[in-house]
């Protein structure tokens, strides 16, 4: 669907063509207790009252300093909200809840050991324990604002500890998500030039105790060899005062964080005075080629934004108990389990483990002891669960009144299976869709006032203003039936500032495509082009189809097709490697590997087992791919250009279409043969 794809099966193509749905209203239940159910919010943020409508939002939160200007478009796309305003995030997820709700529980941290007990950081805890870490990074690191630091923890209270006290001190944080191999950690330390890396010496995952802190080495080797060697390397203790790890500390460079903590106690830091504009963090996302980037967001625009969302979107009210079970290392976790849901004083639940570990009645124990009533997760998840006992949810006495769905499209049968037996049919859903990069929800139905429509994302969320291009910027109404780009016509807070060291490529990826006039101060010239296909219904709700480009998806984690093939031709046997998205009953889509190898080389089990090892061990176990196929050679175009349409059509048994252009159209049948038999 993009132009350089034309002639390629997209996932936009491969998607499943749904049937539009019934309606489904919200539990009246639901609607007598919203945050919003006045139906003026639409007025308040349309078009005519744009940006001030965003007022809304930043008056959620306490400023040192107001702002001076709403929106600042004098550099376009680098769009600069709230400017001249100074606010602390970590005061506002924090300290400002002291007054009334110091002995309020901020985060209830589940060990994934079901024997261990539940963690429940109070907000006056939580503050003792922020300030003190953050007197470690300043007085024992030397850490200042504008520096940058590498988080590679794991799913514990300590992480969104650490994100908290970086927040504090003006430190900007770049977490990683803790399923990344030592060497995806590594180029990250290098990109960011973070002076020291913050990990665990292990964790729990599907029942076992894992070295976590043997990564941390492979990690601090691949930063090196790239120039950047951090000076310290900071390690949790998953169990204070006993080290967990195989791995021994290294002098001098590696010091456990819970021994040098006593000679800081009751130390407390002021919070640092941040102009509205400055870095929060960073937050790497897999480009469509080439090296990850880095979508560096701010800090009063970003806050504001996600403390708006989980307000109108999440409904979340300060007495809620709220879980979204994603993982903080990705952009959901940094949105919505920290720093929407504790600006607004709720309790938010981090889960260290497997969702279906030890068995899939796992979460309803957690929800039903937490008295959780709003959750949020991922089609993925959802799938898994219903695969492991349709019924199952149903034994459990939770009661949940409001369920979120991120992260990728969710089938149709899929969503009344959450709505019926996770939801038991008396919570409201939210089926969003937005990105690392936009920082928050952008479309999604405000769930008081909008109805549900199962597989259908919905419209923009109020101050939105989405629109769907073909391929020619021509502009597709509502009820064409036809997929387009689906781009946003308007800046917002939450979108990113820029890509960290590289804002040629956050104009080129993201705004050069429909751009109406380079030259232009308008914003209305530049719409934001998210990369995903999607269809725009009569009724106003979007359908999102998943990716345009050839980044693959995998149960809502997007990896590049070139970091997989690069991991690929790591293997010294290998020639060449095509990776492709194949459909996955529990995923979504899933890496499917195509190569063809060196002279002299031979196919086996044992070699395709060790290319798809190496993808496991260069990005993480998500990239591994379901197949690895090993092809006599590549289909190619007569330029050597590799056809990955004829690979995706001979994985998913479809029409493989014209290959009489192809240099080597007999090789495609001795693909076929060997893939589908």
């Amino acid at each position: 669907m993009s132009s350089q794809n034309q002639g390629e099966t997209t996932e936009a193509q491969l998607a499943v063509h749904w049937k539009e749905e019934e309606l489904i209203q919200p539990p009246p239940s639901f609607i007598a207790q919203a945050n919003v159910a006045d139906p003026g919010i639409f007025e308040r943020f349309s078009e005519k009252n744009f940006p001030e409508c965003y007022h809304e939002y930043a008056n959620l939160l306490d400023w040192y300093k107001p702002w001076t200007k709403t929106l600042d478009t004098s550099n376009p796309p680098f769009w600069k909200w709230f400017v001249g305003g100074e606010l602390n995030v970590c005061y506002n997820c924090v300290d400002r809840h002291l007054a009334t709700n110091r002995n309020k529980t901020a985060l209830h941290f589940v060990p994934e050991p079901e024997q261990e007990p539940i963690q429940h950081v109070t907000y006056q805890e939580l503050w003792v324990r922020v300030n003190e870490f953050a007197a470690l990074l300043r007085d024992v690191c030397g850490l200042k604002k504008g520096d940058r630091v590498t988080l590679h923890l794991p799913m514990t209270a300590e992480l969104p500890i650490t994100m908290l006290a970086c927040a504090r001190l003006g430190v900007i944080h770049s977490q990683v998500f803790s399923g990344f191999s030592g060497q995806a950690c590594g180029e990250r330390i290098a990109d960011s030039q973070s002076r020291v890396l913050i990990t665990m010496d292990a964790y729990y995952r599907g029942g076992k105790l894992l070295d976590h802190k043997k990564l941390a080495d492979i990690a601090v080797d691949k930063s090196k060899d790239e120039g950047v060697v951090p000076e310290k390397v900071l390690i949790w203790q998953r169990y204070p005062g006993k080290y967990s790890s195989e791995t021994p500390l290294i002098p001098g460079r590696d010091f456990i964080i819970n021994e040098l903590l006593p000679d800081l106690r009751g130390r407390r830091v002021e919070p640092e005075h941040m102009g509205s504009t400055d870095p929060l963090f960073l937050m790497y996302t897999s480009g469509s080629t080439g090296r990850p980037k880095a979508c560096q967001h701010s800090t009063g625009g970003y806050l504001a934004y996600v403390t708006g969302t989980s307000k109108y979107i999440q409904d979340i009210h300060p007495e809620d108990v709220y879980w979204c079970m994603a993982d903080i290392g990705w952009i959901t976790g940094h949105s919505y389990i920290v720093y929407g849901p504790l600006a607004l004083g709720a309790s938010s639940v981090v889960y260290e483990g497997v969702p279906t570990f030890p068995d899939a009645g796992r979460p309803w124990r957690i929800a039903e002891d937490l008295g959780v009533n709003i959750f949020h997760t991922s089609p993925t998840a959802i799938r898994a669960l219903r695969r492991a006992g349709e019924d199952l949810p149903l034994k459990y006495n939770h009661h949940f009144k409001h369920m979120t769905t991120v992260g990728e499209p969710i089938e149709p049968a899929v969503w009344h299976w959450y709505y019926d037996v996770i939801g038991k049919k008396e919570a409201v859903i939210v089926d969003t869709w937005w990105q690392t990069e936009t920082g928050g929800f952008l479309c999604s139905t405000v769930p008081a006032l909008q109805a549900m429509k199962p597989g259908s994302g919905g419209p923009g969320i109020p101050g939105i203003y989405p629109v769907i291009f073909d391929d020619e910027g021509n502009e597709l109404p509502a009820g064409s039936g036809k997929a387009g780009n689906i781009c946003i016509r308007n800046p917002w807070p939450g979108l990113m500032q820029t890509i960290w060291g590289d804002p040629d490529r956050m104009v080129r990826v993201y705004f050069d495509r429909y751009c109406k006039n380079p030259n232009s101060k308008d914003w209305r010239d530049w719409p934001y082009v998210a990369g995903d296909g999607a269809v725009f219904a009569a009724d106003g709700y979007f359908r999102i189809l998943g990716r345009i480009d050839d980044v693959i998806n995998v149960a809502g984690h997007r990896l590049g097709t070139k970091e997989l093939e690069s991991a690929a031709l790591n293997v010294p046997e290998v020639a060449e490697a095509a990776a492709i998205p194949v459909p996955d009953e529990l995923k979504g889509r899933v890496p499917e590997l195509y190569v063809s190898l060196k002279p002299g080389y031979k196919a086996s089990p044992e070699l395709s087992q060790r290319i798809a090892q190496a993808l496991s061990d260069t990005i993480g176990p998500i990239a591994r791919p379901k197949n690895v196929w090993i092809v006599p050679d590549m289909p190619k175009t007569r330029s050597g250009k590799i056809m990955r349409r004829v690979l995706t059509a001979i994985s998913t048994k479809s029409n493989t279409g014209d290959i009489t252009t192809l240099a080597n159209p007999d090789v495609v049948e001795e693909i076929r043969k060997t893939v589908q038999g």
